[in-house]
């Protein structure tokens, strides 16, 4: 189990520098091999791996949100505006995890990745809905979207907020320091709901806390501070953008494997 999560986080760590994607959606599926090859889970088996990958993306968003403001390229006012709608998006994502068979979330998570490989692979940074971000009741109906959404898939803000950043006219640095403060909106308050869910001890890894894993939590964060800067050296010795096309490849099939087994196939 101790190999199996150090060569996870090492390689979520790589890709996270490297491509600039969260660290959740190679975690989640990762987690969900290694703890079924393990037979930790059973019907509860994805709500320990969202749980305790949104734990791992408390300390990652933390970090990269920091580096970010001190760069001045964090926007503290979108973060205002939609901090509060993202964290009661969270909270209902707890609640309905909570209640969901792991079959069903693995259903879920195998649509919306699938739908974010498509838009890595296929996504232009041209393409516009709007040139600011959204305000009223349309940020009142999709801030707790990104919320709900992200907990369903144990995802920081990268993954949904990014594109939706970059869709609104936000330049894309701007939009990736701006997602890591999502991440931490997201993450802080589903851990807290995650950590009372009670698990079967007869189906949970040593040491688990509600559904936070703590020994993968901790593998994780220590090889990914140790991985991340050697993906980040590696974007900026070559061109990432055909491996985010390989990445998006990846991430679709790895969709479609979920979607599989949740379909009993």
């Amino acid at each position: 189990m101790l190999v199996m999560l150090a060569v996870i986080g090492a390689v979520a760590g790589v890709l996270a520098g490297l491509l600039g994607v969260g660290g959740g959606i190679v975690l989640v599926p990762a987690f969900f091999y290694a703890f079924q090859t393990l037979e930790y889970g059973g019907d509860q088996l994805m709500q320990l791996c969202l749980a305790t990958s949104l734990a791992t993306i408390i300390v990652t968003s933390l970090r990269s949100v920091h580096s970010h403001h001190k760069k001045g390229a964090v926007d503290m006012e979108i973060l205002r505006k939609w901090g509060a709608g993202i964290a009661i998006g969270a909270i209902a994502g707890v609640l309905a995890a909570s209640s969901l068979r792991s079959t069903t979330l693995q259903g879920l998570f195998g649509v919306l990745a699938l739908v974010i490989g498509l838009y890595l692979g296929f996504g232009r940074s041209e393409w516009r809905l709007g040139e600011s971000m959204p305000k009223g009741l349309r940020r009142m109906i999709i801030s707790p979207m990104v919320g709900f959404l992200s907990v369903l898939m144990g995802i920081g803000g990268g993954s949904f907020g990014v594109p939706l950043m970059s869709l609104y006219n936000t330049p894309i640095h701007r939009a990736v320091a701006t997602a890591a403060g999502f991440g931490v909106i997201i993450a802080v308050p589903s851990v807290i709901g995650f950590l009372f869910l009670p698990i079967d001890p007869a189906a949970r890894p040593p040491l688990t806390v509600g559904a936070v894993n703590l020994v993968a939590f901790g593998i994780v964060i220590a090889m990914t501070m140790i991985t991340a800067p050697w993906g980040v050296k590696l974007a900026h010795a070559m061109d990432p953008k055909p491996l985010k096309r390989v990445f998006a490849v990846f991430l679709v099939l790895v969709a479609l494997n979920m979607l599989r087994k949740a379909l009993g196939y």
